[in-house]
């Protein structure tokens, strides 16, 4: 599994209730075109967590990086219903921060070829 994790702050006067709604729109829009494997929507909590990192943290789940880049060529046609979909969220955040992981050991990882 690719794991595609953000992490952002809102700006000023954005209602975060309203934000994870269009998150959650965004992201079941994706799902259910197969674009997306699942996604959750995270805030930190009592104010715990590194000062470097922005209050929330999405996680996005792809089964590999093809399934990344095809959701990300969708997204980058800037047609519609997408292209709403992707500014009601993006017009809210800032200090965006982006990370790319993987499951690990994966079936890619090739055992016996370790690294000391």
């Amino acid at each position: 599994m690719t794991l595609y994790h953000i992490w952002c702050n809102l700006k000023a006067g954005v209602s975060d209730v309203a934000f994870a709604d269009d998150v959650q729109q965004y992201f079941e829009h994706l799902r259910t075109r197969g674009a997306i494997e699942g996604y959750r929507i995270t805030r930190r909590k009592l104010g715990l967590g590194p000062a470097h990192l922005p209050e929330f943290h999405i996680f996005i789940d792809f089964t590999d990086l093809a399934q990344l880049d095809q959701a990300f060529g969708h997204v980058a046609s800037r047609r519609n219903p997408v292209e709403g979909f992707h500014h009601a969220v993006n017009s809210k955040v800032q200090d965006v921060t982006f990370a790319l992981y993987r499951d690990f050991p994966d079936a890619e990882r090739i055992r016996g070829e370790e690294r000391f």
